[in-house]
């Protein structure tokens, strides 16, 4: 039989605070896009990715952010975290950014044909990546909900 310590995750901070930085910057992302356009679509902003701030970046930062302050930012734990942190952020800014930007321009290409009658109307997604910006804001999240969630006195450090 397995033992029930696996529950226990649901009492660390280092659980919590990148899972309530991701749920911030996803609801911020949502208030973004309903001010900018009105709607509100709940379940898409919930797993959309792209768009500020970066869920991405603000739920690996709180969670490099929570190890460092609980076992210190000395330690291996969250060296590893930071370099994760960093590969991330990295990630976001760069290599699905440019994806991103070449899914509009064969988006362009593909209007462009379907309009001669061409080729098919299927597009790709092309908000994948972030801007160096929506990085930043993504941990500065990450840093602040690790902080607040870190002094909580009801979850084990």
């Amino acid at each position: 039989m397995m033992d029930a310590a696996w529950w226990h995750v649901f009492t660390s901070v280092c659980f919590w605070s990148p899972f309530c930085a991701w749920i911030t910057a996803q609801v911020t992302k949502m208030l973004c896009g309903f001010l900018r356009t009105q709607k509100l679509d709940f379940f898409s902003y919930l797993v959309s990715t792209g768009g500020m701030p970066s869920a991405h970046s603000a739920m690996i930062t709180g969670l490099a952010a929570s190890v460092g302050i609980t076992h210190g930012f000395g330690s291996t734990l969250f060296c590893i975290a930071l370099a994760t942190a960093l590969v991330v952020m990295f990630d976001a800014a760069t290599v699905r950014r440019a994806s991103g930007l070449q899914a509009r321009l064969l988006n362009e290409i593909v209007d462009e044909l379907f309009k001669q009658h061409r080729f098919s109307e299927r597009k790709l997604a092309e908000l994948l990546g972030h801007t160096r910006l929506e990085v930043f804001m993504g941990m500065i999240i990450g840093i602040l909900v690790a902080m607040i969630v870190t002094s909580a006195p009801l979850l084990m450090k």
